[in-house]
């Protein structure tokens, strides 16, 4: 097996590594209640709904 000739410098390890980080898309959905845009399998800042539940109570 082939061994680096020289120590990787932190720049060059930071950007191969950047590389794999950018190509994670963040998943959001529509919530069922209001239709405003939120993260899944969490409450919605909105309206305060997960699912058919009222969890937050938001004051309008």
């Amino acid at each position: 097996m082939a061994t680096p000739k020289q120590k990787a410098s932190r720049g060059q390890t930071h950007s191969r590594r950047a590389k794999f980080y950018s190509a994670y898309k963040i998943n959001v959905v529509k919530c069922p209640k209001c239709g405003e845009p939120k993260l899944p399998h969490r409450v919605c800042l909105n309206c305060g709904y997960y699912g058919d539940k009222q969890i937050l109570e938001i004051g309008e």
